[in-house]
C-alpha cells in the first residue's frame, strides 16, 4: 500500500473564522464525504490544522495507486463545488505508525 498527505487548501487564509452558510455547507458535506473514505479504511486519519498563517485540512490516505488518492481527491465536495478549494497531494514513501 502506499500513503499520501492530502493537504486541502480553502480558497482564503481567513476561511476557518469567515466561511459563509454556502461554505459551511460544503464543509459538511465534505466532512460526511471523509467520515464514508474512513470508514471504508481509506483514510487513516483526517481533520483541520490551526496554522497561524491560515488554516487548511488535512488527510493521510492509504490506497494502492496514486490514481486512486487523485480520484478521492477529485470526488470531494469541496473540489466539486467549484468554491476555490485546491489539494496538494504528496506521496509518503514511510510511515511510521502505532498498531
Amino acid at each position: 500500500m502506499k500513503y499520501f498527505l492530502c493537504k486541502l487548501v480553502p480558497p482564503r487564509p481567513t476561511f476557518p473564522s469567515d466561511m459563509s452558510e454556502d461554505e459551511r455547507s460544503i464543509m459538511r458535506r465534505h466532512v460526511t464525504y471523509w467520515t464514508s473514505l474512513m470508514e471504508r479504511g481509506q483514510v487513516v486519519l483526517y481533520g483541520p490544522v490551526a496554522d497561524p498563517s491560515g488554516g487548511w485540512g488535512v488527510g493521510i490516505v492509504e490506497v494502492e495507486q496514486r490514481a486512486q488518492v487523485e480520484a478521492l481527491t477529485q470526488n470531494d465536495p469541496a473540489i466539486q463545488a467549484s468554491a476555490g478549494f485546491r489539494y496538494d497531494v504528496f506521496e509518503m514513501p514511510q510511515l511510521m505508525r502505532a498498531r
